[in-house]
């Protein structure tokens, strides 16, 4: 019997969030990928898209403003073996958490990263987020917005992130395929999905972006696969690199760039530590039935320095 993965806990965002939309991809994508309850976790931050994890009935954590993808991080080489969803507002991880956003695109840890992109601080009473652009002023703004826009995609694609994507909330049918996709791919995915916020955003509206947004895969040409042998590899990413500047009039959804030739860190990390994918930290014992630990620090510090004179 297939899993259930809405919980039982009452949604409250506002009444036209793409929210929605995005959290029935995320729930209809595991499905259809058939993972069990205990095969997912979802970290979050802080934000309305914080959310997210007390409505997906899988183990989740609601961390700090920022702090999601370190977090996830620590889930993720515990155990190699869980996917691992990464759940944050575009305040969340392009501003504070903008330095660990980066960070997680050099590591290629395995995470997925779904960005939650409405241009504002929706739980905070609509200032300005990283992704809005100079100028732009919404309904909660005194002044126009005095900063430059942080382009995700962009900046994902210069990060290192082997799968770069961008969605729509209002096409779930797309959405929920790019996510299973991400999922799917061993390093680590970054989905920028464009959803309105219908509370504090009077601008970027679901009518304004569906005047807009079009789908990269209708292109017969468009190839975003870097090829076993990288032969392809430039022209993948600059072509990817070209579509992210796209905006105003057309803006580009689908997959941008996915390479499968850059090994993931717990890859990386086998090579250095003998067994860590099959014995990972999650499978070891640290304690005892009565809860001491079976660690002796001393003795594992010493054996390191051996090693390291050896």
């Amino acid at each position: 019997m297939a899993h259930n993965f809405r919980s039982d806990v009452a949604i409250d965002w506002c009444p036209g969030c793409g929210d929605f939309g995005i959290l029935n991809s995320i729930q209809q994508a595991l499905t259809e990928l058939n993972f069990g309850a205990n095969d997912v976790v979802v970290v979050s931050g802080i934000g309305c898209s914080g959310k997210t994890p007390h409505y997906i009935n899988v183990a989740g954590a609601h961390t700090l403003h920022g702090r999601s993808i370190p977090y996830a991080t620590g889930v993720k080489l515990s155990n190699p073996k869980l996917k691992v969803l990464v759940t944050g507002g575009d305040g969340d991880l392009m501003s504070i958490g903008a330095g660990h956003f980066v960070g997680e695109g050099r590591r290629n840890t395995g995470l997925t990263v779904i960005l939650f992109d409405n241009e504002v601080y929706g739980l905070t009473k609509g200032q300005a987020a990283p992704t809005m652009q100079m100028g732009q002023r919404t309904k909660s703004l005194t002044k126009p917005n005095m900063f430059g826009r942080v382009n995700p995609i962009s900046l994902a694609l210069t990060s290192g992130y082997s799968f770069v994507a961008r969605g729509f909330s209002f096409d779930g049918k797309q959405l929920k395929e790019i996510i299973k996709r991400g999922i799917q791919h061993e390093g680590s995915s970054l989905i920028d999905v464009l959803q309105p916020c219908p509370t504090y955003n009077n601008i970027n509206t679901m009518e304004w972006y569906k005047k807009r947004v079009y789908k990269l895969e209708d292109s017969k040409t468009w190839e975003p696969v870097v090829k076993n042998d990288d032969s392809n590899l430039e022209e993948v990413f600059q072509r990817a690199y070209a579509k992210a500047g796209e905006w105003e009039d057309k803006i580009p959804t689908g997959i941008f760039y996915e390479n499968n030739n850059i090994p993931s860190f717990p890859k990386r990390i086998n090579e250095y530590v003998p067994r860590y994918l099959e014995n990972p930290p999650s499978d070891q014992k640290i304690s005892d039935k009565d809860g001491y630990t079976l660690v002796d620090p001393m003795k594992t510090f010493s054996e390191k320095i051996v090693e390291t004179i050896k």
